[in-house]
């Protein structure tokens, strides 16, 4: 199955340019196209090593790779108010959770009902072929509630459904959103009575990995990957008749961001549709030092980025986006040794070798970056030489410029490789840029302060983001292995904020009282009742709108 098999590339496209990849008819067959949705599918190209396979075809249809996002108080949002609320107690009721993840741990109490059944409507798992996938995916093996019920009443539940969360960021996420409350955990959910539809993501392919010198032992996942979680965990909703919150507390800093991805926008296009509210986390890049803004507005109309790679970081791509300049680039090594400046082109892709040492540069210079319409500045280092890096980068077109760039987020650098000069602003990973999804940051609510960590807007191109902050700092959750802790990071915040959606949908679906509300209209009620601190202007690029407010939500609909 070339889904699952590395000699080939996973490639998003639009359906309406895959009859151009099919020059010899060799995709027609059902194995070379997994389709996500009326606008995207994967296309299954044979794979290289070649790296520069980045440039003989376009950027954008190499999947960006993510990773998890994290790793309080109920009043501090105004969520356990409504719980108690003896009239409106939203708990989830009616409706579907949806989280897109590393897994989840099933077993756990915080998944189960009093009688010890399952709050799991289906898992699916794209990481184990034994089993039957959902109906129209092709990998991967599908667990419904009866399944796994006969797992959970099994004296060895795993030879049953053999589900894992080694890492427990999905059952963190899962159990933050919609928990069993544990009296002797001093733990609950925020819909505590909402069902959950589980996506475990499988690895990413190594030779995604390679295309942007990503380490292999760096555990991330593909864009192509959760978009299918998505259409998995929407088709369910759509067949039960539900209303569905979706939760995307993983991050990239791959892309434009400006919201013009292909998951971007396809959570984008789902939160404009009816009972369908999505919430991503805004990632937590905001001190990292990884974004760089640059900007010369006299002559030579020039700008050095100073980079300063770690011993530890011997792989790694760097990308640099302008929207209005015409950009050349030169690097200079710390050993004084320097690249030939490399002017803008369509597709070229540049391998240079330095001569005293064996570090091996990538260089895209993309004059036009098809998802976008802006230059893209793609660089990749392979046994990098560790010390200060010059990147200097002119305007050919002799006038004041301004350019964004980005290191990779998470795990895939250490501490050690960040910009000297680094700018915390725009620094909200992707899919957290998509115009109409609820994009969350993280505050310490013991204090009302942001988590510095969060990342920051605005968007590259000037949109409004984050919209709101919820509560990030060492929320209670559920870990693998019946145990309970917390976690710290926007990753939580978005669950935390998921939860809130979820009651709004309780409240307007399944109870009835405004049942054509979209997920855009939840977020704009969601903002609108957001609580403000008197010192601040809102909306801003730390806080957006404010700190979330669910609680306020209902006073104000009181009022209508």
């Amino acid at each position: 199955m070339k889904i699952l098999d590395e000699n080939y590339f996973d490639l998003i496209m639009n359906n309406v340019l895959l009859p151009l990849y099919d020059i010899d008819g060799s995709i027609t067959d059902a194995d070379s196209v997994t389709y996500i949705n009326e606008r995207h599918s994967v296309i299954h190209l044979p794979a290289t090593d070649n790296i520069c396979a980045l440039g003989s075809m376009p950027y954008h249809i190499f999947p960006s790779l993510y990773e998890a996002t994290s790793p309080i108080s109920m009043r501090a949002s105004g969520i356990q108010t409504l719980q108690d609320n003896p009239y409106l107690d939203l708990r989830g009721q009616g409706v579907l959770v949806g989280v897109i993840d590393t897994g989840i741990d099933y077993t756990h109490p915080a998944f189960r009902n009093p009688d010890n059944s399952t709050r799991l409507v289906s898992i699916w798992d794209q990481t184990e072929q034994s089993g039957s996938p959902p109906k129209d995916f092709t990998f991967g093996t599908e667990y419904k509630a009866e399944t796994i019920n006969k797992a959970l009443s099994s004296e060895t539940p795993e030879s049953v459904v053999p589900i894992s969360d080694s890492g427990g960021h999905g059952t963190s996420v899962a159990s933050i959103i919609a928990g069993s409350p544990s009296i002797t955990a001093n733990f609950s959910g925020v819909v505590p009575k909402a069902e959950l539809v589980i996506v475990k993501l499988k690895e990413a392919k190594r030779n995604i990995k390679n295309i942007f010198c990503v380490p292999n032992d760096v555990i991330c996942y593909m864009e192509s990957d959760i978009m299918l979680g998505v259409s998995y965990v929407y088709s369910v909703a759509q067949s039960l008749q539900r209303p569905v919150v979706i939760c995307i507390a993983l991050g990239s800093s791959q892309g434009g961001h400006d919201g013009h991805g292909a998951l971007s926008s396809y959570l984008d296009s789902l939160s404009q549709l009816p009972w369908t509210g999505v919430s991503i986390s805004a990632g937590n890049e905001g001190i990292a030092g990884r974004h760089y803004f640059g900007t010369a507005g006299t002559a030579p109309f020039q700008d050095d980025v100073e980079l300063l790679a770690g011993a530890g970081d011997t792989e790694f791509a760097l990308e640099i986006w302008s929207s209005y300049s015409r950009l050349s680039i030169e690097i200079l090594a710390p050993n004084h040794e320097s690249t030939q400046q490399i002017f803008p082109s369509i597709l070229d892709c540049r391998r240079l070798q330095f001569i005293f040492h064996e570090c091996v540069i990538w260089i895209n210079n993309i004059i036009f970056e098809q998802e976008t319409g802006d230059q893209l500045i793609l660089i990749r280092f392979k046994k990098m030489l560790p010390g200060i890096w010059t990147i200097r980068i002119r305007n050919l077109e002799n006038e004041a410029f301004s350019f964004h760039a980005w290191l990779p987020a998470g795990s895939m650098l250490t501490n050690n490789t960040y910009f000297l000069k680094s700018d915390p602003d725009t620094t909200i990973t992707s899919p957290g840029n998509s115009y109409h999804s609820l994009t969350v940051t993280a505050y310490d609510q013991r204090v009302g302060k942001i988590i510095q960590a969060s990342g920051r807007g605005y968007t590259r191109n000037g949109h409004i983001k984050p919209d709101l902050a919820a509560p990030g700092y060492r929320v209670p959750c559920a870990l693998p292995q019946n145990r309970y802790g917390n976690t710290t990071g926007s990753g939580a915040a978005s669950a935390f904020a998921a939860g809130a959606i979820a009651m709004i949908l309780e409240w307007s679906v399944a109870r009835g009282n405004y049942t054509s509300i979209t997920g855009n209209d939840i977020n704009r009620l969601l903002t609108r009742g957001a609580r403000h601190n008197q010192d601040i202007f809102y909306p801003n690029n730390v806080w957006g709108f404010g700190e979330l407010e669910v609680n306020k939500v209902f006073e104000q609909l009181a009022m209508f």
